[in-house]
Order: C-alpha cells, then structure tokens, then sequence
C-alpha cells in the first residue's frame, strides 16, 4: 500500500511540474528532433513540423479579442483565419493517408477544439510521412472529389500549396495578435524548434 502511494504521489508530482514548466499535452510545443536520414518523406514531414511549432505559438494564449481583430473592414479576422488553416491541416492529413478531400470541415467548434484538431492534424500527417513503407513522395497523391469527378496531383502541390500556404497565414496571425496586442512568445525559436529557458 505504502509502495502504491508513493508511486500515485511521484506520479502526481511529475503532472503539476510538467504544468508548471509550461508543456503541454497538445503536440509542437517544440519540435521533434530530426531524423537521421534525408529522405523526401522525411523533408516533407519536417517542413510539417515546422508548420506544427509555428501554428502552436502563433495560437498559444490568444483572446477572444485576438480572436476577433482584423486590420481592415474587408478582411478575415484572425478565427476566420484560423478556421482556413484547420481545413488546410485537414488536405494534409488527408494528402498523408492518400484519401479523398471531399469538402470543407465543421468550424462550428470552439478555439480550442479547432486549435486542438489542428495539431493533432498535423502530427498525424507528420507521423504518417515518416512511418511511410514507400519512402517516396512520387507515389503519393493529393485527392479532391467533387461529386463524381476525382481529380489528383502530385504530392509537390501539397508542399507548395496547403503546407506553404499554412504557413502563410500563421504569420498573418502572429501579426494580428501583436496589432491586437497580445504577442507571439519571443522565448519560442522558430529555427531551434525549441523555447528558451532564460
């Protein structure tokens, strides 16, 4: 007994230091370590990751006024921008597991269930490159299907189109949330892929 409460009190210790030092359950707090070999599928899942990190400190701590700033009248305030790239993390897992994007996706959740989603997305999709058993990009399809019609390209298009394209639009929030005036964390490296102690 006295063993079993000892474990359950570490245990318990290990959760609220891991709160403490700032982690987090959700994926890209930092970003994995690399892995040790250059291969496409591993090039593809890193520029991923990258998006990952980037996406997890851009949308870490924002408000319901973050939320809601948009630079001018005519444009997307930062959750219309956030929902476009949660369905951009959708086309890239989908890209992945080599399935059918047929439409758009529920954006009718919470922040923080998108926000969630939207790693979890990414992870998957990064996850799935490097478990890969074709280890090459050129057997990989990027699906669409409208109705009847099926349309697929080559995997290039998912590097240049919704990955860049995600990446895009997180610097637009990271933007808008220093103009609303909530910044990004300085202490979170873009290059390391890692947050700064000091």
């Amino acid at each position: 007994m006295k063993i079993i409460f000892t474990l359950l009190s570490a245990l318990i210790l290990c959760f609220e230091l891991n709160a403490q030092s700032g982690s987090s359950d959700l994926p890209y707090y930092e970003i994995p370590e690399y892995p040790s070999k250059f291969t496409n599928v591993n090039v593809a899942a890193r520029m991923i990751d990258g998006l990952g990190f980037r996406y997890y400190w851009a949308t870490e701590g924002l408000r319901e006024e973050d939320l809601s700033y948009k630079p001018s009248p005519e444009a997307r305030d930062t959750r219309h921008t956030i929902e476009h790239i949660y369905g951009l993390s959708n086309t890239i897992v989908n890209g992945s597991k080599m399935v059918a994007n047929e439409g758009g996706v529920n954006t009718d959740i919470s922040f923080e269930e998108m926000r969630k989603n939207t790693l979890m997305n990414l992870k998957m999709a990064s996850d799935i490159l490097k478990s890969s058993k074709k280890k090459d990009l050129k057997k990989m399809k990027v699906i669409f299907k409208r109705g009847d019609q099926v349309t697929e390209y080559p995997y290039w298009n998912m590097i240049n189109g919704p990955i860049a394209d995600a990446i895009w639009h997180c610097g637009q929030v990271v933007s808008f949330r220093r103009a609303s005036g909530n910044p990004f964390n300085s202490k979170a490296s873009v290059f390391s892929g890692k947050v700064r102690e000091e």
